[in-house]
Formats: structure tokens, sequence, C-alpha cells
């Protein structure tokens, strides 16, 4: 099951995984879009087991606030909604009604949460709702789609953008659907939050962390085969001095045998194809 490289999805999954803690309640839901469902739903879905499976196993995957820890082995196709009969049928630790069910946003009990969106900012802001003038705009988008909770009532938020292009990657959002660091962590205090934020941003081409004091977003690491130029020409901010930046850890040879074999043995949720 290992004989093959990793995926990139495999690569993100792996990555992800190693930053979750034993204890923690992880949030996903179900996006649509191929390319946004693999990244916004599926790699973090994997990446939470991957964690559950080794070093965390009292994390809980709370998936779309109802389903605690299913069982996504057991599938057989994916579910086409968050209440489609393949998910509500699916073994799980638990389910609930309501949303969060036992845990209190406003209390910080969701320690991480999963967002995409179509612009990222030099200040970790997301945006869904707009391109250009909010009241004019030249596209009108989604919508914010829970995403002013996510970034200020989570814990923290990793940003899942499944597309790396300088449209995605820009100076200025053009709509604040969640907010990042304005003013780094004092601007955040100065609006009433005490915690929550984007801790990464994971794209095609690398992982992104941030400087939380100066409130400004920079490149962790960089993807296996992504040069230096190639990501400075998709990305439409500055991006720094890269020359000591690592590039992102396969997954081990055990973590690799977890997915393919224990987590996604029918290859529903991560392709093996990038």
């Amino acid at each position: 099951m290992t004989d093959t490289p990793a995926t990139l999805y495999e690569v993100l999954a792996a990555a992800l995984a190693r930053d979750f803690a034993d204890g923690e309640v992880g949030f996903t839901g179900l996006l649509t879009g191929q390319a946004a469902a693999i990244f916004g739903t599926a790699v973090p879905i994997v990446a939470m087991e991957l964690a559950r499976q080794t070093h965390a196993p009292n994390l809980t995957l709370l998936l779309a606030g109802c389903y605690h820890n299913p069982d996504f082995s057991q599938l057989d196709a994916m579910p086409d909604s968050e209440h489609d009969a393949l998910l509500r049928d699916l073994p799980a630790d638990a389910q609930t009604y309501d949303y969060p069910g036992q845990w209190v946003l406003k209390r910080g009990d969701i320690s991480f949460g999963f967002s995409s969106a179509v612009q990222v900012d030099i200040e970790g802001n997301i945006n869904s709702v707009c391109i250009g003038d909010h009241d004019r705009p030249k596209v009108r988008l989604v919508g914010p789609i829970l995403q002013p909770e996510h970034m200020t009532l989570f814990r923290r938020e990793y940003i899942m953008m499944p597309h790396h292009d300088r449209r995605n990657f820009v100076g200025k959002v053009d709509y604040v659907s969640g907010v990042g660091y304005p003013g780094g962590l004092e601007g955040r205090r100065e609006l009433g939050l005490d915690w929550g934020g984007p801790e990464l941003v994971v794209t095609p081409k690398c992982i992104f962390d941030f400087d939380k004091l100066r409130g400004r977003i920079k490149v962790r690491s960089i993807h296996q085969g992504v040069t230096h130029e190639e990501l400075r020409d998709v990305t439409g901010f500055d991006l720094g001095d890269l020359r000591l930046v690592p590039e992102t850890p396969l997954p081990t040879p055990e973590e690799l045998r977890l997915i393919r074999s224990q987590i996604d043995p029918r290859q529903l949720l991560l392709p093996r194809t990038n």
C-alpha cells in the first residue's frame, strides 16, 4: 500500500495531522465542487482521522456539527449533503440534532475548524462574498458561510485553498468575510477578539503560517517540486526571503499505510493522483 509515492493530498493531510493535539475538537463540513470538497472536506477528515490513529486518540472529529467521529472507512460512496442518508446511517460515536451539541462556541470549545475562500490577503483576512466593490461587484460569490464565526469563535482556523494564483492571494481582499490579523494580535484584541484567527493556509503550492504579532502571512513550507520563482509568480504579494524555507515533509511510511488501508481504503476521500 505504500509502494507508490505520496500524493499532494496525502502530504497535506499528514502535515495537518501533526498540528492537532490530543483532546481537541475539530470541526469541518461538506463542501461542494470537486476541488473545494477535496481540500475543504476530504483532506481535513483524513488529517483528523490520521491524528486520532496516531498521537491524538482523544481528538473529536465533529462533522457538520452533528456527527461525532464517523467511520468514513465504511462509506461506499460520498454523501451529497450533510444530511444524506449515507452519512446519517454511518457508524459514529454519536449524532446530535443541534449544532454544536455539548460544545459552546462563545466559550471557545471548538479547538479548530476549516474554511475555504476565493481570496486571502497578507493579514490573513478571507473573502467568499464578492469580487470588486460590494455594492456593484464584478462577481457575487457564495457568501460568508459561517466564516465570521469560524475566524472569531473557534480557537484557530485552517484555510484550505484548492487554487493558488495571484487572484486568490492578494494584498487586500475585496471584502472581509473572515477576519485575520489586522494590526496583529493587538488589532484583534481591539476588535474584541481574545482568541482565534487563521493558523495555517494550505495550498497546492505551499503552506503559509503567520507572524501573529505583526499580523502578516509568511511561508512555512514549500511543496516538493515547486520552485521559489513559481511560488512568487502565483502570489500577489511579496513573500520575502525564501532561502531558509523547508520543503513540506512527506508522510512517513506508517502514516501512508494508515491513510490508504485504514482511513480511506476505497479511495473515496483522497484521489490517488494529484
